[in-house]
């Protein structure tokens, strides 16, 4: 069964940066368009980021375009989003999926900003 596991939120200064990484499992991960997704508490699930399977094409919400940046190591079936200029609206628990609703997302990895 295929399966994605977040990682790498934490806690981080207004300002600041962080990676997150998506490790992909049981699954053909260079075939898929993946996505970056997060829900902030209270909210809905947000869509972030795209990118296609091979990584030439991204794509960002207007909320996050020129401070985070997609990108994929299908060798390593691995996907990344470098988080750069944190604000404190950015907190939220981020996903990662390969579909664009969001339903394969894993168990997601929290990310807060706060001084």
């Amino acid at each position: 069964q295929a399966q994605l596991v977040e990682s790498g939120g934490g806690l981080v200064q207004p300002g600041g940066s962080l990676r997150l990484s998506c490790a992909g499992s049981a699954l053909t991960f260079g075939s898929y368009w993946m996505y970056w997704f997060r829900q902030a508490p209270g909210k809905g699930l947000e869509w972030v980021s795209d990118i296609n399977a091979d990584g030439g094409r991204t794509s960002y919400a207007d909320s996050v375009k020129g401070r985070f940046t997609i990108s994929r190591d299908n060798a390593k079936n691995t996907l990344y989003l470098q988080m750069n200029s944190l604000k404190s609206e950015d907190t939220a628990v981020y996903y990662c999926a390969k579909d664009s609703r969001g339903s394969s997302r894993g168990q997601g990895t929290q990310v807060t900003v706060s001084s």
